[in-house]
C-alpha cells in the first residue's frame, strides 16, 4: 500500500505506527514516537526524524533493531519468512537465486559475522550487486564492532530511506 505525506499526517497514532511500523524492519515503536513531530513537510524530515529516534536511544535498543534484521539468504528467508519488504530487497540482488556455492559462502559468511559482531550483516542491498555485497562483506568483517555497528546503522537508515520513498510513491 502506498501514502501521501498528508494522508500520513492526518492519521492517528495506531494508524500512523501501523502504516510505517516496517520502515525499519520489525520495529513499529520508531514509528511510534515520532508521531508528535507531525505534521511532516516533506519525505526528508520524516526520514530525518526516525533517524533521530534511533541515533537518541539506547545502544541495547539499537542492537534491537539490528538483531531484528533478518540475515542474507539465511533460515528465514529459505524458509519464506521474510517481510514483503526483505524478500524483494534480497530478490533485487539475486540473493534468492544463489547457487550451491553462493549458498555455502552466504551461510559461511552469516555464521562469522554473527559470532564476530552479534548482529546480522546488513546493507542495502537495493544499492549493491551480488557480487559488491559479497566484497563489502568480506571487507566489513575486518571491521572492529563500533566501526561496524555504526555502518550498520548507516545501512538501516538508507534501506528505511528507500521504504519510505516506495510507501510515499504517487
Amino acid at each position: 500500500m502506498s501514502y501521501d505525506l498528508s494522508t500520513l499526517n492526518e492519521m492517528d497514532r495506531s494508524q500512523f505506527t501501523r502504516a510505517l511500523g516496517d520502515v525499519f524492519e520489525h520495529s513499529p515503536w520508531i514509528a511510534d514516537q515520532v508521531f508528535n513531530s507531525r505534521p511532516f513537510v516533506d519525505i526528508d524530515r520524516l526520514h530525518e526524524a526516525m533517524v533521530k529516534v534511533v541515533q537518541h536511544t539506547s545502544n541495547d535498543k539499537q542492537l534491537d533493531l539490528l538483531q531484528a534484521h533478518p540475515e542474507l539468504a539465511g533460515q528465514e528467508a529459505q524458509k519464506g519468512e521474510l517481510t514483503d519488504a526483505s524478500t524483494g530487497e534480497q530478490s533485487s540482488a539475486g540473493l534468492n537465486a544463489l547457487n550451491h556455492d553462493e549458498m555455502a559462502r552466504i551461510a559461511q559468511l552469516n555464521t562469522w559475522y554473527q559470532k564476530k559482531f552479534g548482529f546480522p550483516f546488513i546493507i542495502a542491498v537495493r544499492n549493491h550487486t551480488k557480487q559488491s555485497i559479497f566484497e563489502q562483506w568480506e571487507s566489513r568483517l575486518m571491521n572492529d564492532h563500533k566501526t561496524e555497528l555504526t555502518a550498520c546503522l548507516e545501512q538501516v537508515f538508507i534501506i528505511a530511506r528507500i521504504r519510505l520513498e516506495t510507501l510515499l510513491q504517487k
